[in-house]
């Protein structure tokens, strides 16, 4: 397979649909809810998906695909050519604000993550990385992550995980959140994964994502040096829901070790 052929059409594609989804605001939005009043979707989420599964499919009919809204295959393994893809992460945020949202798409080719994307529509932002060649922020090459401290640190968290929640012992967290510097809430995994892999931020973590929320940092984590696990340090279940965790190295581990206790 020529990965930088397959590269370049992912590309191509992408930006075709930021295209597409940036006229879209010049006409009514359907907006409907999933498993929550918080957890919603729109027409352009599904006409996006729809979109690329279309050129996808014409690109070659073997490649599957695994999307957030449930338009390719019911995706059971990794085997041969799958795409994961979110075709509006942050859909909150797009309804709400119309901007702060993202295209991402992993590609894996036998389980292994071999190209990844996230894509700012609205500011024409590509972060992108192939497996082994590097990542880049458009076409400026990004540089390894450099170590950091945990109390010079910035991390990305929602709030509702430092309330008390069945999930996480929210204490330990609370002590987390006055060792470092900082925190932010995008309300987009994949906006929060790019400032990770881009040094803006230095670790991101959120007790439930799927595939497609993160399918395409972690092939970008790798290449800069982050490190993309779960909360029990493990890697990633690309076929289910998990628990997650990206940060630079130093901080990944501190917090990994000092800051997390599931309930």
């Amino acid at each position: 397979m020529d990965i930088k052929q397959l590269d370049n059409f992912a590309k191509e594609i992408i930006k075709e649909a930021g295209e597409r989804i940036r006229k879209s605001f010049s006409y009514d939005l359907i907006v409907e809810t999933k498993s929550s009043a918080n957890d919603l979707v729109t027409n352009i989420d599904r006409e996006t998906e729809l979109f690329f599964i279309e050129k996808i499919k014409t690109y070659n009919a073997t490649h599957r695909i695994l999307g957030e809204e449930g338009m390719g295959e019911a995706v059971k393994s990794l085997e041969g050519v799958v795409w994961i893809i979110d075709p509006i992460d942050g859909t909150m945020n797009f309804v709400k604000q119309h901007r702060h949202f993202m295209i991402t798409i992993g590609i894996f080719i036998d389980g292994v993550g071999k190209l990844g994307y996230i894509y700012d529509v609205m500011r024409g932002d590509l972060f992108c990385a192939i497996e082994g060649e590097g990542a880049w922020y458009n076409d400026s090459p990004l540089r390894k992550l450099q170590p950091v401290k945990l109390e010079e640190a910035v991390i990305g968290i929602n709030a509702s995980w430092v309330t008390p929640n069945g999930k996480i012992n929210h204490e330990k967290l609370i002590s987390l959140i006055r060792k470092v510097r900082g925190t932010r809430s995008y309300g987009s995994a994949a906006m929060e994964i790019a400032f990770v892999v881009s040094g803006k931020l230095d670790a991101y973590l959120s007790m439930r994502l799927s595939p497609w929320d993160i399918g395409g940092g972690t092939i970008i984590a790798k290449e800069v040096g982050a490190v993309a696990t779960n909360l029990n340090g493990e890697y990633f279940d690309f076929l289910g829901q998990d628990t997650f965790l990206i940060g630079n190295p130093t901080v990944h581990k501190e917090i990994l070790a000092n800051y997390i206790e599931q309930l």
